[in-house]
């Protein structure tokens, strides 16, 4: 076996099996602080209290992983400095509640510090301020996508991973080594926790591993070579990130238009129409994957110009309008 080969094998067993030892102690930890989600009969309709750590194990997991397979270098402090402050203020709002605004602070503190880690777009014939605009919109908007489809036990894993294992198979096709160790890390850490989390859930990521989730899909894209080999590449990550971003579009517009405040919980997502039309969990999580899984089939025969770019955007806006029109 080749020394890379060996070493992308080690990081996968490695971030699993140190997720399937940390999920137990930080579960343990939960109970004895009261770190729970409780069922509250309207939305969070579970029978009873979850620990809410499970983000915490999967993060720490990721870090001891990378931390040895990968250069410890300014750009990785930068980047494991991001991921930690989405990690804290998620443990905060799982803790006390933060505000909207509170929250979003937080959050554009975590995306500067990917800006100056260097992860944002580099297009020739934009200006660098529309570069960085663009590129901090993307990670609110993933970030705070992945925060939102975190309504049901292991939905949020689920397309996480589906999502990590495309950017992946990119990544073994760019040839870039370093970014398919680092894709490895948090695939198997997230794999291991979805032992904890599919149905019905021993843990929960909390917000803490849902925005330190979507942080990490978020950045990814800027790892990608995408424009060596094909512009329409820098469309693909949309493509992939369709679920949870029809989601949060969906959501805004439905909760706009029922004359709420969008950043409040309500029964409008996706899966919770889904169970109420009689679907069992296990069968909305086979549907996810499945969904992202022709997502991903449809960016490559995207990405090698076997499908236009009209025919993604048009099937887009079909899906976005059918979604919209079940959920009103």
């Amino acid at each position: 076996m080749y020394i890379f080969e060996a070493k992308a094998l080690f990081t996968f067993v490695f971030s699993f099996f140190v997720t399937l030892y940390l999920v137990p102690i930080f579960s343990k930890i939960a109970f004895k602080w009261g770190i729970l989600d409780s069922p509250d009969g309207k939305l969070k309709k579970h029978k009873a209290a979850i620990p809410y750590l499970g983000g915490v194990a999967v993060w720490l997991s990721f870090l001891i992983t990378c931390s040895l397979v990968l250069p410890f270098e300014n750009q990785f402090f930068l980047y494991i400095f991001a991921s930690t402050i989405l990690l804290f203020i998620g443990l905060v709002d799982d803790l006390i509640a933060l505000t909207p605004s509170q929250k979003i602070f937080g959050q554009f503190l975590a995306i500067l510090c990917y800006l100056k880690a260097g992860f944002y777009l580099k297009i020739n014939f934009f200006s660098n301020v529309w570069n960085i605009f663009i590129s901090a919109f993307w990670f609110l908007s993933i970030i705070n996508a992945f925060n939102l489809i975190d309504v049901m036990d292991g939905l949020a894993s689920t397309v996480a991973i589906s999502v990590a294992v495309f950017f992946l198979i990119f990544a073994f096709c760019l040839k870039q080594t370093s970014l398919i160790l680092l894709l490895l890390a948090f695939i198997g850490s997230l794999s291991a926790f979805l032992c904890f989390n599919k149905p019905s859930a021993k843990m929960y990521l909390g917000d803490a591993g849902s925005l330190f989730i979507g942080g990490f899909i978020a950045s990814i894209p800027f790892c990608l070579s995408w424009s060596e080999y094909n512009f329409y590449g820098y469309f693909i990550p949309l493509i992939l990130c369709a679920v949870p971003l029809i989601e949060m579009f969906t959501l805004i517009c439905v909760r706009t238009l029922k004359r709420q405040p969008f950043f409040c919980g309500s029964p409008d997502h996706f899966s919770i129409f889904l169970q109420e039309k009689g679907w069992s969990k296990y069968l909305i999580l086979i549907f996810s994957f499945l969904t992202t899984f022709l997502l991903g089939v449809l960016s490559f025969l995207f990405f090698y110009n076997y499908l236009s770019l009209s025919f993604i955007l048009s099937l887009g806006i079909l899906v976005i309008f059918i979604w919209f029109f079940l959920l009103l």
